[in-house]
């Protein structure tokens, strides 16, 4: 069948859809959320299709901007249509469903459909679903991370080692890679660092680094800045290294579910040729991993995963019941970062730092913790940074009050005098998101008071920035029902009471 083209200047997503009126979808034999092959201007692809009974006329197939763009596609272009049929990745995510384990080239082929958008939501979601009940053990997780690192670009740097740094997330705060990239980098060891944006959290390593400099950059971009400095700032999405993974998160996050993390973040290791990893695993209550028995089970798995797929991996289990440093937001989290590295005392996101860059300089015989320290005390990292800076289209002569913060705020204040007794992370993301963060990167969270710390009746334990009076007004109201600290004289037992039935929220945590 021949159809005229109607372009809908609409996104789908990623997946390739395009409507069809009833008759003509009548005619193919398909339904929705079917698929139809299309082929137009030497090309072809396959589309989901979406049916519609009055607004699309028969002989017409509206096309949505994906498929526009893989067919060259341009207003009343022909394009014949016929029914495609299923793709065979189905029938291995029906197995998997049915507790069979898939081999390397099955997984191959789920991903490359994915990637594709040769599979629907639904049956994206089977497979994820599947995955998170039955679990995935090392042999699969080690097919997802090789196929992952298949279906995307690479990024081929002529020298070496090459160093890397994770964070399984969890924790607010956590700016500890704008410290380490600077620190590795001044080291003379190579560190080409890709960092997502925000999921659930108040700020991703991209959001913070894109205060200081454009962190947009294609691979052959990051590829110079790291030939000319030793190490950059990149954001993941824009250099499609292991894409299957944004397009799993899509499904991922809308079901609160997280079974790829290990091959998620280690295709992405791989993509970039990383010989040394250090990662980070935060624990405590708040985070992914509560416990310190679990976390050494996931450290064991990771660095398992990084010897078959020849990634040294070494591991710190670190402490995440409070943020890391004082700021939470964006802009907050930038500023702070850069005082750090000028010299400024920042105790805990400081020893993160240079325990994730001793664990680097073990693995690659350059020193230990030591040497980071001193590199950070010198002013080696700093200058560093500004290079990196200068390179990605930064102002190189940024100073921290440089950096904008909301124009609204507001003061909460210690109802009595006491010790800070403990921190709720998760309320605290929540309120900095409500603030407007991370899209809004000069709102977020500034504390004054941490956990241990004495504080006095009426002084301020946390500030509050937004650049929107409404949104500062909506993080307000979000404090009215609770508070995310508990003060006190000695440790007390009692957190809240509970008398009738309560509307319980379970945070989320999504990072890559």
């Amino acid at each position: 069948m021949k159809l005229q083209a109607k372009c809908l200047g609409i996104e789908s997503g990623g997946k390739p859809v395009v409507t069809l009126s009833i008759e003509d979808a009548g005619e193919l034999g398909v339904r929705s959320g079917e698929r139809i092959r299309l082929r137009s201007n030497g090309r072809e692809i396959s589309a989901i299709v979406n049916i519609v009974t009055k607004s699309v006329k028969a002989g017409i197939v509206g096309v949505y901007d994906e498929v526009s763009k893989s067919l060259s596609i341009k207003e009343n272009d022909t394009i014949e249509v016929e029914p495609a049929h299923f793709p065979a990745s189905l029938q291995h995510i029906r197995n998997k469903l049915r507790r069979r384990k898939l081999n390397y080239e099955e997984i191959l082929e789920i991903v490359k459909d994915a990637v594709a958008g040769n599979l629907s939501e639904v049956e994206m979601a089977a497979f994820v679903i599947a995955l998170e009940q039955q679990g995935l053990d090392l042999d699969e997780a080690t097919s997802l991370t090789v196929a992952m690192v298949e279906t995307g670009q690479h990024l081929e740097i002529g020298k070496g080692p090459i160093c890397d740094k994770h964070s399984i997330g969890g924790v607010p705060g956590d700016k500890t890679t704008l410290l380490v990239v600077p620190i590795v980098a001044a080291a003379g060891l190579i560190i080409p660092k890709t960092s997502s944006r925000a999921i659930t959290s108040a700020a991703g390593s991209a959001d913070r680094a894109e205060v200081l400099m454009p962190v947009t950059l294609g691979v052959e971009e990051m590829k110079d800045v790291v030939e000319k400095t030793n190490g950059c700032f990149a954001w993941g999405g824009s250099l499609h290294l292991a894409p299957a993974d944004d397009v799993f998160v899509q499904v991922e996050y809308p079901l609160s579910i997280d079974p790829m993390l290990l091959p998620s973040i280690m295709a992405k290791k791989r993509a970039v040729h990383a010989n040394f990893l250090a990662l980070d695993i935060p624990t405590g209550r708040g985070t992914k991993v509560k416990t310190i028995g679990d976390a050494n089970l996931l450290a064991k798995d990771f660095i398992e995963l990084g010897r078959r797929i020849d990634i040294k991996t070494q591991c710190i289990i670190s402490y995440g019941e409070q943020p890391i440093g004082h700021a939470i937001g964006p802009a907050l989290e930038a500023r702070e970062a850069l005082r750090a590295l000028q010299g400024g005392a920042v105790p805990d996101l400081i020893d993160k730092a240079v325990h994730l860059c001793g664990l680097l300089f073990e693995m690659t015989g350059k020193g230990d913790g030591r040497l980071a320290l001193e590199i950070l005390k010198s002013g080696k990292a700093e200058k560093k940074m500004r290079e990196i800076i200068t390179q990605q289209g930064g102002n190189p002569n940024i100073q921290p009050d440089d950096i904008e913060i909301g124009r609204y705020s507001v003061d909460i204040k210690a109802e009595k005098s006491g010790i800070v007794l403990w921190l709720d992370n998760n309320f605290l993301v929540e309120i900095a998101r409500a603030a407007g963060a991370p899209k809004d990167k000069k709102a977020g969270v500034l504390l004054h008071k941490k956990i241990g710390e004495k504080v006095e009746k009426g002084e301020p334990i946390l500030e509050i920035y937004s650049e929107k009076a409404t949104k500062l007004g909506l993080a307000e109201k979000i404090l009215q029902e609770e508070k995310p600290f508990g003060v006190g004289d000695r440790m007390e037992m009692l957190i809240r009471e509970v008398k009738e039935i309560p509307i319980t929220k379970k945070a989320f945590i999504l990072e890559r």
